[in-house]
């Protein structure tokens, strides 16, 4: 599995040079030219890859549960959070460098030093925490969604034509669901407020 991660990923970053969708800056600007693209990937092929993957010991369901307890959730829980007053904000955590029951700990800040930290885990304008890759990449996911409906043998919804068209003319309920192409790799743009 290892030889072929590494020539599929190589394969794709050369490609990736190739269509010049790559830059480089500072000292390796250098590597703009293909012949010294080349040469600084030449050793990776060479080298051994390690790919770890087995399947999860409770299943596909585990694993999106692991998975959606850090995409959805906040810097701290409300049920962590054990009481405020004139002193400060008082909570639990844990604190790794322990072992046994002395790991669960409380900490008392001072309000504006919470807010302040609670803060550092909210995302700067424009950036969002959940990236889609793969199936549901946005360039692909109908092309996907419709393969693997024909693999699983599910029939494709019926859609209506006219709500496949992105014509600023029509009905303002489709107008709104208008997004426009990427000018990079051509998936249809979110914008966020």
């Amino acid at each position: 599995m290892s030889r072929l991660f590494r020539r599929l990923f190589l394969a794709r970053l050369a490609d990736a040079h190739m269509a010049g969708r790559l830059a480089f800056f500072g000292e390796i600007k250098g590597l703009g030219r293909r012949q010294a693209f080349t040469a600084h990937l030449a050793p990776l092929h060479k080298k051994n890859w390690f790919v770890y993957a087995k399947p999860p010991f409770a299943g596909p369901e585990a694993v999106l549960a692991y998975l959606a307890r850090y995409t959805h959730r906040v810097a701290i829980a409300n049920s962590r959070l054990v009481s405020l007053d004139e002193r400060g904000v008082r909570f639990r955590y844990k604190d790794y460098r322990r072992n046994g029951r002395a790991r669960f700990r409380t900490m008392t800040l001072m309000p504006n030093e919470f807010i302040r930290r609670f803060l550092l885990h909210v995302l700067p304008k424009g950036f969002h925490r959940i990236r889609h890759y793969g199936l549901l990449a946005s360039a692909n996911c109908k092309a996907n969604i419709a393969r693997a409906r024909e693999l699983i043998a599910t029939p494709l919804p019926s859609i209506d034509p006219s709500t496949e068209q992105h014509d600023p003319d029509i009905t303002a309920g489709a107008a709104a669901d208008y997004r426009p192409p990427c000018p990079c790799c051509g998936g249809r743009m979110i914008p966020w407020a």
